[in-house]
């Protein structure tokens, strides 16, 4: 039972000031689920206080909802329903592609955006009540409504096996993306409109069904085959967080933290004990920094089957993918879970407590969330960590802009246009959340936690701190004022409030700042280059700017410059102006000759090097630009390769040692093996540069291929790190307890496969290697398990393929194999036939020998057949299978000359109706079929893509037919796709 309060405008066009005084409250009770029919039946009743004269219609928003009756104090209200996203180009014959759908899309919208007091529900207010509205008085709206077969909103997942639906742990659960509220009960979708609320779900005697807020009662019927379940959430919240889990869950309340339960599905319980033991640390974490208490008064995690991602937070719980549970033998997915369950308590403060005005204001959110979650990283995993990560989103977002062009964090609106075009390089408008590329938003996230770390830079951490304080302080007054909800402002963030807080606390003005990264699109893409002046003793360093290409912006301000000289490493604060390129910086070092002394480093460190490498008339042994990423920026320096050896060897920052690696691949010379193979032997360095290393290594050694003396790269260290000292051949027995040396032990086979003789073949050596690594692999002693490793091993069997050589065109069987691929094939078929009997965490073994037989089969060592793909890509499989079986099933055109007909696209999306839940195998199958197109050439989609739209309406509910085309809008523009013109 949901219970809301709300005052819509008549017009349908109010304003969103939230000083109008409004109490409200949302009751909704659904007291049907069937899972038999996968549907559901219940009422909603709305709270009004009428905050303007002659209020005679009420707009809410409701998708596929079946509205039954509506009545506002008790009298019967007509209504009308109108969803103008169903109906989107349906009866154009002349527009057929994706820039005029995008913007019709957009209008419909517009049209029912309840942030503009819009929606697709229109309740006529009898004239019976007209005068009471007049008079400020309250009004109850009532609502009846019912879902039968939802294609969003809420997910049943109903496993077609034998028993009860509780044996059969049948469960349902809300999804959706952002402001999706609608989908499962009318309500007003908008994260700016806050209210109390109470519900009530009833439910099979042998489910459970958990929801926001506090467990009141649980009541059941007199024949004790049914139970309500009472929820309270006395804390203003708006209707997108608002979610609803029902199953037959195992309970599991937190032994550090009784006010924290956790659900799971049959069975999983152990799992669920292991994967939670380390929560109340994130809890203690959090309510530290931000010097606030966590504010609700429970929390509840939900695991479930088939979730659309991986993590959705909502008030006071959140919902996570059952595959995220692990037992305490996992290495690898022990620390991806901790980070997911860490970003979705992050979002409880801010995303859920706190909600935002507006759409603009979004960043703020997900930039603080994504800022804290951060911190998290760097207290539990290590600074190391923490600057690898921001190196990787970095990364990212610099990569996404300099292709696809900028991504707006703040965009402005005027009259109901978007401002100038903000974005006019994308094909799809970002004014609402429900028009935007699915990849657009990854990154918009990605930048604001960046934006966030550059705001961080600016005026410190500790008053950063303090800001996140005093909004969550100014929140948790108002949420308390139960009757004065013009008070309720307070819980929502806005752009400029969040500006003014940071100006109050810190007294600084960040005003260039958010004009340059929030206010404005694109990265800063910086080429420098130097020259040391011997007679001045000056480094002449020249830094230019690339600001014309698409995704770039020309930046104006300071950057730091670090340089290592023979007397230590000085920083140095240069001024980027509007026409300057080079600058002087004088150097505190003179060039050393015979003279043997310690080089002090950054962090106080004194070492030794040989400097025979180095310029003698020279001090400088390298130069970073940006060391602290205090910019959105891609930096290409160059510096001779010595420099780049003494960076690797020498420097001590993870992201330093990173971009000297990726630098070294293009000089293979013996002495970038020598500082490449240091770095691998070290075992203070952090392990993924160490991982990093092996690769550039291979790279290395096989442009020197013929040069290269010794046994092939990285197998002697390998031997002396891993394998027996009297049987160099036979690796040790598995002993996983330090977790640095496993994740090199199951890296370097895979990088040492990728080496090549001079006949472009795997060395001999290192396949027979490899296969001593499966043969003696020995995990019986091991207290880890070992999967992933196994897996990582089938991996560098696939990564040792090359092409094979036909003569005679003749006809590639089985048979005919030469002896080393026949050696692997024997073993991927012996790993695949096991994974059937005793079945691996997560598949990962199937995985890999999918991904090596598609391999073998492009390499031309057996026939190219999509028949085994096929099957192990039916509903029923584990997802990370489905997904390889997917992806090679694409690939296959590629390799058979495939065209791209019409046929082809029948039949694959004939597949998608055995795919199972459109919830995540829907979308997943389109952007494997659409995404890997790429691959084979094809960049102009034909009008026969008009007749996927048909078929796809056939298959899915019509509303979620314009996610189709957003997202084949989103492909455009990531694979840079030529939609041509047709009629269907």
């Amino acid at each position: 039972m949901l219970s809301y309060k709300q005052n819509p405008d008549p017009s349908g066009l109010h304003s969103r000031r939230m000083n109008r005084k409004k109490d409200k409250g949302f009751e909704i009770c659904i007291n049907n689920i069937n899972f038999q029919r996968k549907s559901v039946i219940g009422y909603v009743e709305l709270t009004i206080f009428p905050t303007v004269m002659n209020l005679n219609r009420i707009k809410l928003n409701s998708k596929q909802c079946r509205i039954y009756r509506v009545r506002v104090n008790d009298l019967e209200a007509p209504f009308i329903y109108n969803d103008p996203t169903l109906e989107v180009c349906h009866h154009e014959s002349k527009q057929r592609n994706l820039n005029y759908f995008s913007s019709a899309y957009t209008a419909a919208v517009s049209a029912v955006d309840p942030d503009a007091g819009n929606g697709e529900l229109s309740i006529k207010v009898p004239s019976e009540l007209w005068k009471q509205g007049d008079e400020m008085k309250v009004m109850k709206v009532y609502i009846e409504f019912s879902l039968d077969q939802p294609k969003g909103g809420l997910h049943f997942v109903v496993p077609d096996v034998d028993g009860s639906m509780a044996e059969r742990a049948a469960h349902v659960f809300s999804f959706g993306n952002q402001n999706s509220t609608r989908f499962w009960f009318p309500c007003v979708d908008s994260y700016s409109e806050l209210c109390t609320w109470k519900l009530e779900f009833t439910v099979d005697a042998s489910m459970v069904a958990v929801s926001c807020g506090d467990l009141v009662e649980t009541v059941y019927t007199h024949d004790m085959r049914k139970k309500t379940f009472h929820y309270m959430l006395p804390i203003p919240t708006a209707a997108p967080n608002i979610s609803l889990a029902v199953g037959p869950f195992e309970i599991l309340v937190d032994p550090y933290m009784h006010e924290v339960t956790h659900f799971c599905l049959p069975q999983l319980l152990p799992l669920l004990k292991q994967t939670m033991s380390y929560l109340h640390e994130i809890f203690e974490f959090y309510e530290e920094i931000l010097t606030c208490r966590y504010p609700y008064s429970c929390f509840k995690t939900v695991f479930v089957d088939e979730a659309y991602v991986q993590v959705s937070s909502y008030a006071s719980m959140s919902i996570f993918s059952t595959n995220l549970l692990h037992s305490g033998m996992i290495i690898d997915q022990t620390p991806v879970t901790r980070r997911c369950l860490a970003q979705a308590l992050a979002q409880q403060f801010f995303g859920c407590f706190i909600s935002r005005m507006s759409w603009s204001d979004e960043w703020v959110l997900k930039g603080i969330s994504g800022y804290i979650y951060g911190l998290y990283l760097k207290k539990t995993f290590g600074v190391n960590e923490y600057r690898h990560w921001i190196k990787e989103e970095l990364d990212k977002i610099v990569e996404y802009e300099l292709k696809m062009g900028g991504v707006l964090l703040h965009p402005t609106f005027s009259g109901g246009k978007e401002k100038d075009n903000p974005t006019p390089h994308l094909h799809f408008s970002i004014r609402h959340p429900h028009t935007l590329s699915w990849e657009y938003y990854k990154m918009f996230q990605c930048k604001a936690h960046l934006v966030m770390r550059l705001i961080e830079n600016r005026i410190s951490m500790e008053f950063m701190l303090q800001v996140f304080n005093k909004l969550l302080s100014l929140a948790s007054t108002a949420s308390s004022q139960k009757y004065q909800s013009h008070m309720w402002s307070q819980m929502l963030v806005s752009t400029s409030g969040f500006l003014k807080s940071i100006s109050n606390v810190s007294g600084k003005d960040i005003g260039p700042l958010i004009k340059q990264w929030v206010d404005q699109s694109g990265v800063v893409k910086f080429f420098g280059s130097f020259a040391f002046n011997r007679k001045r003793n000056v480094l002449e360093l020249e830094i230019r700017q690339d600001y014309t290409s698409s995704g770039t912006q020309k930046y104006v301000g300071p950057i730091k410059v670090t340089v290592q000289e023979l007397d230590g490493s000085f920083n140095h604060t240069l001024q980027i102006e509007e026409n300057s390129l080079k600058h002087d910086i004088p150097c505190h070092s003179k060039s050393r000759r015979n003279k043997k002394k310690k080089i002090p480093l950054m962090n106080g460190e004194e070492v030794d090097m040989d400097l025979s490498a180095m310029d003698a008339d020279s001090p400088l042994l390298w130069i970073r630009i940006d060391p602290d990423m205090s910019i959105l920026r891609k930096v290409e320096f160059e510096q001779a390769d010595f420099m780049w050896q003494y960076q690797l060897r020498f420097e001590r920052d993870v992201v330093a040692q990173e971009e000297a690696i990726s630098a070294l691949e293009i000089f293979p010379t013996p002495a970038s093996r020598l500082a490449l193979t240091d770095i691998l032997e070290q075992d203070q360095c952090f392990y993924k540069v160490r991982i990093q290393a092996c690769f550039c290594l291979a790279k290395i050694a096989n442009s020197m291929m013929s040069t290269w003396t010794g046994p092939p790269a990285m197998k002697s260290l390998f031997t002396r790190m891993f394998c027996c000292k009297s049987c160099p051949n036979i690796v040790k027995t598995n002993n996983f307890i330090n977790f640095q040396s496993y994740f090199l032990q199951k890296t370097m086979p895979v990088a040492m496969a990728l080496l090549r003789d001079v006949q472009n073949l795997c060395p001999k050596e290192v396949l027979n290697f490899i296969l001593d690594l499966i043969k003696y692999n020995d995990n019986r002693k091991n207290k880890f398990s070992d999967n992933y490793y196994r897996a990582e091993l089938i991996d560098a069997l696939t990564n040792s393929l090359t092409p094979a050589i036909s003569i005679n065109n003749e006809v590639r069987t089985v048979d005919n194999l030469n002896t080393d691929v026949r050696l692997i094939l024997e073993e991927i078929t012996r790993f695949l036939n096991m994974e059937k009997l005793l079945p691996s965490y997560r598949n990962t073994i199937t995985v890999s020998c999918l991904r090596a037989i598609r391999m073998l089969q492009k390499n031309g060592h057996i026939p190219s057949d999509p028949s085994l793909f096929k099957s192990y890509a039916q509903y029923g499989h584990f997802v990370d299978v489905r997904i390889a079986a997917l992806e090679a099933v694409i690939d296959y055109t590629r390799g058979t000359h495939f065209v791209l007909t019409t046929n082809f696209l029948c039949l694959s999306f004939s597949m998608l109706g055995k795919l199972g839940p459109f919830s995540w195998s829907g979308i997943f199958f389109i952007f494997q079929l659409v995404c890997l197109l790429q691959r084979l050439g094809h960049n102009t989609i034909s009008p026969n893509l008009m007749l996927i739209f048909s078929i796809y309406r056939e298959v899915l509910h019509p509303s979620y037919v314009q996610k189709l085309f957003s997202f084949i809008i989103f492909i455009k523009e990531r694979y840079s796709f030529t939609i041509l013109t047709g009629k269907s």
